[in-house]
């Protein structure tokens, strides 16, 4: 078995003097087909649940034995070694059963989210080269690919429904309570049911996998350079990513974890850590379509999850929740978060309130994603991403000249190496010179490594704020008005300023029955934790902040629409 060793430690990476005790920095971890990690949780236990859908629940043999069929169905179709199948679905049994299928046909899985627009979509098709779809025949999904179908070059879609993975009598009552949720789907050779994929005996023809050259996912992204992009996972790096995590839930006992699967599977966090490595441990998934607060809430107290991953507004919801001292959280055992800076005031809550560890952990799509993590066995720092998961190092290197790696302490670019780094991005060889310099990720973020080999971030090199010649950190202003108890939501974004050139603009939800707070006391509540070129020249109140598919706070909209008024403005004046 070919064996992926850790890169060669040096004796003064400062985070080896504080690694936890119970996680080995050297671990040598496994490059094998990322499916060989699902088969060996299918061979060892077959009659454990592997995935609970909305009540009705599917053991690890009887997803195994579908993964099968999807395999022989996906080959039957043309899929071999590097064949494209894009997957257009929510979290559901369909896209786990179709996400395994494709790689042991030897194929690519190309995630799309339902909540790209249509000209993203076509774009990202014609781009990764996608010639067969797999969706759900409901109206939020159907329609899209019914359009891409007819623009893009989209040769078949394979459509499964809600009612063949139901529980009875949900299966039943699906059709008669919400049929106007139900696409019509054409009987024709460009349609294929997912039943009908799965329709045969499972023997399928196996591929031989080079794990370290083979792409198994193309996963797009902005990226570090802004353009969406495909950056390619090869089984290697997404198989030892997966044990990467595994090793560093310390609390885990493969065989017996129930995973809460809310982060949606066709995002790379939730991809790796709520399917992949729950599979790979023998956990049971308890897969959720979309994040609904009660829904989630009557799942914890009823089903008792034992791990949790989550995106910062989804830990902020739940804590927020009216009826919190109603529901049992004693079950969760460690909650992982990322995807986003986790506020300090955001963590204390609900540690409190689940008497667990919410710890922050940190990585970009390219790196499969996780890069950092703060120990659950080992000091957890408030504020930190934490250190390096086994077999990464962490460098800073100067962003005027990245071939400059700056000391201890010192701010700059954060970059990482790591057998979980992508191989490229997908057809775009300057980006991917661009991004993958030296051995190393470039991951666009200013921050530092601390006294014990922790890392911080302060920013987005491009999210910097240029005030009148002094850098502003939107991240440090978000921190500061975080403080504010009647905060639950907070983007900070640079806004065009004809005398400093930029100024900073806060965007805040206010907590239930805060709606009383102005922007005067907000900056008068600033004033002595900012310095004066940090003020926000502008505070806007809002009922709701933009996100992006999986709940993280987005600030592209903000900056968009300011932009334009702006240049509203400026025409108006001329």
């Amino acid at each position: 078995m070919t064996k992926q060793t850790a890169p060669t430690a040096k004796t003064t990476d400062p985070w080896l003097a504080k690694y936890p005790s119970t996680v080995d920095y050297h671990t040598a971890f496994e490059a094998i087909p990322l499916y060989d990690l699902f088969d060996r949780s299918v061979a060892k236990y077959p009659n454990q649940p592997c995935l609970d859908f909305l009540g009705k629940t599917f053991t690890y043999a009887e997803v195994g034995d579908m993964v099968n069929r999807a395999a022989k169905g996906f080959q039957d179709l043309g899929i071999g070694k590097g064949g494209k199948v894009g997957l257009f679905l929510p979290n559901c049994p369909q896209c786990v059963v179709a996400y395994y299928g494709v790689l042991k046909a030897g194929g690519t899985v190309v995630n799309f989210s339902p909540l790209y627009s249509e000209p993203e979509l076509l774009h990202q098709i014609e781009d990764s080269h996608t010639d067969i779809m797999v969706t759900l025949g409901l109206e939020v999904l159907y329609p899209k690919m019914r359009t891409m179908l007819a623009e893009s070059r989209l040769k078949k879609l394979i459509v499964g429904t809600m009612q063949e993975v139901l529980p009875f009598p949900k299966n039943l009552l699906f059709p008669l309570f919400k049929g106007k949720d139900i696409s019509k789907v054409p009987n024709d050779d460009a349609h294929m049911s997912f039943k009908t994929l799965l329709a045969n005996d499972g023997a399928y023809a196996p591929v031989e996998i080079d794990p370290h050259e083979d792409i198994a996912v193309l996963q797009y992204t902005g990226g570090t350079t802004g353009v969406s992009k495909g950056a390619m996972l090869t089984h290697a790096n997404l198989a030892i990513n997966a044990q990467q995590i595994r090793v560093w839930f310390t609390t885990c006992e493969d065989g017996v974890e129930r995973m809460m699967g809310v982060l949606p599977f066709f995002h790379v966090f939730a991809m790796t850590i709520v399917m992949n490595m729950s599979l790979m441990a023998g956990a049971e998934i308890i897969a959720h379509p979309r994040f609904e607060l009660d829904d989630v809430m009557n799942d914890i107290n009823k089903k008792k999850p034992t791990i949790m991953p989550g995106v910062p507004t989804m830990y902020s919801a739940l804590a927020g929740h009216p009826k919190i001292g109603d529901y049992d959280l004693s079950s969760i055992k460690a909650c992982l978060s990322g995807g986003a800076p986790l506020p300090v005031d955001v963590k204390e809550r609900f540690e409190k309130l689940a008497n667990c560890v919410l710890f922050e952990g940190y990585g970009l799509t390219e790196s499969s994603p996780v890069a950092t993590a703060n120990p659950i066995d080992g000091e957890n720092k408030a504020g930190s991403i934490g250190l390096p998961v086994p077999g990464t190092r962490i460098v800073i290197t100067d962003p005027e000249d990245p071939t400059k790696i700056l000391p201890q302490g010192e701010s700059g670019e954060i970059c990482i190496e790591g057998p979980q780094v992508m191989k490229g991005y997908f057809n775009r060889p300057e980006a991917t010179a661009e991004t993958l310099r030296d051995g190393r990720l470039h991951t666009g973020d200013v921050g530092y490594l601390d006294e014990d080999g922790y890392t911080f971030i302060i920013d987005r090199i491009k999210d910097l704020i240029l005030s009148g010649g002094y850098n502003v950190y939107p991240r440090h202003v978000e921190d500061a008005i975080y403080l504010h108890p009647a905060v639950e939501e907070v983007t900070v974004i640079g806004i065009p300023d004809d005398y400093r050139g930029e100024s900073a603009k806060a965007f805040i939800k206010l907590k239930d029955g805060e709606g009383t707070l102005t922007e005067e006391e907000m900056i008068a509540f600033l004033k002595d934790k900012l310095g004066k070129h940090e003020l926000p020249r502008e505070v806007e109140f809002r009922a709701e902040l933009p996100k992006t598919n999986v709940g993280k706070l987005s600030k592209k909209e903000l900056v968009a629409e300011e932009r334009e008024k702006y240049e509203a403005n400026k025409a108006a004046k001329a």
